[in-house]
């Protein structure tokens, strides 16, 4: 069981028990607790704290801490194999999710927003890796479509679940987030006894790594961390505070966005491979920097609540794409580079996830729609970024100007 067993002999292993098979688990029961958390926090945060904009900025901040220092998984992957930090991860995610309702205050929030985030945040990071190690890079794209797929049908069910039970079983805040971080845990334990230490055939570096070469996926990795974090912290937020959404109109809200990735997920995949890494992004963030002008009209204009909602599905449609960004890193990186360049990416990804909650939850106060043109800036900066991926990118043309000025392997 703790054996460590070569990629190459897992094959012959019961498709239940193969990488794909636990990489497939993993996607579906993060989801349960996190997008459960996620589902109920905007009314939980404002029915039991009384948060308004600056708060709930704060705390997406705090949140995002983990995330920040993510760069520490390559530290404990020195010690601790990826897959069994992954899992260890996944049950600490679920633990502090399900106690969340027993910290009604701000600093109770706080607190075990902490503890779930370093889960998640952790979590994420190995899983990337996992994902880029043990997939083919020619399957990639489809892959990883058809996980978005599985964790997005893992959250339907839970928030259908809430939509369906919430008034009718009189659901309390505590209740569901017991029993979704309860599941999440169990399995993650379960997936610790149950699979074989899967051994990739390239051993990782153990030390955190800079290369120039990988410059243009690191500023994506930037710009996306603070555009998404607009998305995530303010969109549902608006939704709430705007336009009075309940805790069940909020999960169906998401219901049908999940029901979409169902859909479309596989689809993004293909198209991924199909049209090249460029043209996805390109495409992800033309209609992102729309969506968030949009945004930005429903406060200027006084759009209603329909349009709002629409936006809302259409917005995490566009941010599916993203996939291609890992497909870009996976077709110029070096394999050992994997485990110790998405910690470093991760951490990228969260610099501006640190301050701009927190920041930007003052401007919420005084201009809601200032907030989501910022966003709407962001999303044309990273288009100007996207354009520079070469149709065929791989090591020794990560850009469209490597051929010109080849890059230092270091």
């Amino acid at each position: 069981m703790f054996t460590p067993l070569p990629l190459a002999d897992a094959r012959h292993l019961p498709i239940w028990r193969q990488p794909i098979a636990l990489l497939f688990v993993m996607a579906a029961a993060m989801p349960m607790a996190f997008a459960t958390w996620s589902a109920l926090l905007n009314n939980f945060v404002i029915e039991a704290a009384s948060f308004d904009g600056s708060d709930i900025g704060w705390l997406h901040t705090v949140r995002e801490i983990p995330g920040f220092l993510a760069v520490g998984v390559i530290a404990i992957i020195v010690f601790v194999r990826e897959q069994v930090l992954a899992l260890v991860s996944l049950i600490l995610l679920g633990v502090a999710t399900a106690f969340t309702a027993w910290f009604p205050s701000m600093a109770g929030i706080l607190t075990i927003t902490m503890l779930s985030s370093i889960g998640f945040h952790y979590y994420e990071t190995v899983n990337q890796s996992l994902q880029l190690q043990w997939l083919r890079k020619d399957r990639a794209p489809q892959m990883l479509g058809w996980l978005l797929a599985a964790g997005s049908g893992a959250t339907l069910a839970a928030y259908a679940t809430i939509v369906l039970l919430w008034e009718p079983l009189n659901l309390t805040f505590n209740i569901v987030y017991m029993l979704a971080g309860g599941l999440t845990a169990l399995i993650a334990l379960t997936a610790m006894f149950a699979y074989p230490q899967f051994e990739a055939p390239h051993p990782q570096v153990k030390k955190m790594i800079l290369r120039r070469r990988y410059w243009l996926y690191y500023a994506l990795q930037f710009m996306s961390g603070a555009r998404r974090q607009i998305f995530v912290v303010f969109a549902g937020f608006m939704m709430v505070e705007k336009f009075g959404f309940d805790v069940h109109e909020i999960a169906a809200l998401f219901m049908i966005t999940l029901v979409a990735n169902i859909v479309f997920g596989p689809l993004i995949g293909k198209a991924v491979g199909f049209f090249g890494e460029r043209r996805a992004l390109a495409f992800e963030y033309v209609g992102l920097t729309l969506v968030f002008l949009a945004y930005g009209g429903l406060y200027w204009f006084g759009w209603g609540v329909m349009i709002a909602a629409g936006l809302y599905i259409v917005d995490n449609l566009f941010f599916a794409l993203a996939l291609a960004l890992k497909t870009y890193f996976q077709k110029i990186a070096d394999p050992a580079d994997i485990a110790p360049t998405a910690a470093v990416a991760f951490t990228i990804n969260h610099i501006a996830a640190v301050f701009l909650p927190a920041a930007l939850g003052y401007l919420w106060l005084v201009s809601p729609a200032g907030v989501f043109w910022l966003a709407a800036a962001l999303a044309m900066g990273s288009l100007v970024l996207a354009l520079m991926i070469p149709r065929h990118p791989e090591p020794g043309n990560e850009t469209i100007f490597a051929r010109l000025h080849p890059a230092p392997a270091e």
